[in-house]
């Protein structure tokens, strides 16, 4: 028996394959199409599925069967249709509005800068240069060889003293005060504090009189001559000092002090130094103090404290009260006020002699005032006892060698 070889069409594997395909797609537009419908006998019928959808609710329309209601007639079962349901894409989420941007605030416009203060530059003030003097009689006391002749006014620091001599023909002089630095009082006069209360020595004023000066001397190697009168008054306890200088052609300079008397002398309580203007000098006994005209700073008044004028009274008073008290050697302290300050000044007491003046030989009893600071004066003194003890010569010498030499020109 021959065997016919199999043909590769007859190949069971193809076809079948060819049938699984056709099977699947035909099974897939079935259910595409809305399923297949089989009926099946009552015995077999299996209990239908809950319905869902638009079947759930045709069923529930219908009435139960009872027993009295014919056998219904078989439903066709249906099988569920797949739908491919696609999720839908979830909303996107809604964008969060960006904050609104703020307003650009407009630049202001740049302020100008203040140029730089320059800082302050100190500017050095010179030392004020003492007094020239003048020998000019005394505007401060009976010649007063300490009253000085300035060929311009002292600047206002400077220390005032005794006016002295009328100034040179060549400038218009005035009386420079005989001036005591700064510093030569004692510690009573510059802490600010009054002085203890302390015994001060007995004093008899001379009595009343006008005391006439020849006034030579030189300023910055300038000759001059002047004249000068003391004025010298007391009555009820009370005292009135004034010395005028006047020069020719150049006119005048006076000073004034008044006051009380007491006990121990002189008790100012004015003082006034007068030339193109006033300056005074004021002592208060109840505060004790002394106040400047001036607006210099007050100074305590010290127990006997004198001024430029009365210290030369107060001096002939002393040694008229007590003259075997006041020999060579002695000394003598007293506070002198000026226009701006009240230094304390010491007097050494010098041998007694014999001098010729103009008024005439008088047996004389010298004081000498010493310089003891840079800028102090020399001021000397010859006091009568027959007139007395009144200054009949004064002589002042300032430390730039300026004179001025006060003598009596007439007995009183």
């Amino acid at each position: 028996m021959t065997q016919t070889p199999l043909s590769p069409s007859a190949s069971p594997r193809g076809s079948v394959l060819t049938a699984l395909v056709a099977l699947v797609l035909g099974l897939h537009l079935v259910l595409l199409a809305g399923g297949i419908t089989l009926q099946l006998p009552d015995t077999a019928r299996a209990p239908a599925p809950p319905a869902t959808g638009a079947s759930a609710s045709a069923a529930n329309a219908e009435p139960p069967a009872t027993a009295s209601t014919p056998a219904a007639r078989p439903q066709p079962v249906q099988v569920s249709t797949v739908r491919w349901i696609v999720p839908a894409a979830p909303a996107p989420a809604p964008r969060p509005e960006p904050a609104p941007r703020p307003k650009p605030v407009p630049k202001a416009a740049p302020t100008a800068r203040p140029a730089p203060v320059p800082e302050p530059v100190a500017v050095a003030q010179a030392a004020p240069e003492p007094a020239e003097a003048v020998a000019l009689a005394p505007a401060e006391t009976p010649a007063i060889a300490s009253q000085e002749v300035a060929v311009s006014e002292p600047p206002a620091p400077a220390p005032e003293a005794p006016a002295e001599a009328v100034a040179a023909p060549a400038a218009t002089p005035e009386t420079p005060p005989i001036s005591e630095p700064t510093g030569t009082t004692p510690s009573a006069a510059t802490d600010g504090k009054p002085s203890a209360p302390v015994a001060l020595p007995p004093a008899t004023p001379p009595p009343s009189t006008r005391l006439h000066y020849d006034v030579t001397g030189n300023v910055k190697g300038i000759g001059y001559k002047a004249q000068g009168t003391l004025d010298w008054a007391v009555a009820d306890g009370r005292y009135e000092a004034r010395m005028e200088m006047r020069v020719l052609l150049l006119g005048s300079r006076s000073q004034t002090s008044i006051g009380r008397i007491g006990p121990e002398g002189l008790m100012p309580e004015r003082f006034a130094d007068k030339s193109r203007s006033e300056k005074a000098a004021h002592f208060d006994a109840a505060q004790q103090r002394i106040r400047f005209s001036s607006n210099a700073p007050e100074a305590p008044l010290q127990p006997g404290a004198q001024d430029r004028l009365s210290l030369f009274l107060q001096l002939a008073s002393l040694l008229q009260a007590r003259p075997q008290a006041y020999t060579t050697g002695q000394t003598v302290d007293m506070q002198v006020a000026g226009t701006g300050d009240a230094p304390v000044w010491r007097f050494d007491v010098g041998e007694e002699s014999t001098i010729s003046l103009p008024a005439g030989e008088f047996k004389v009893r010298h004081l000498v005032r010493q310089p003891r600071k840079e800028f102090d004066s020399t001021v000397e003194m010859w006091l009568a006892p027959s007139l007395h003890h009144l200054p009949v010569r004064l002589r002042v010498k300032q430390s730039n060698g300026d004179v001025a030499d006060q003598q009596l020109s007439q007995m009183p």
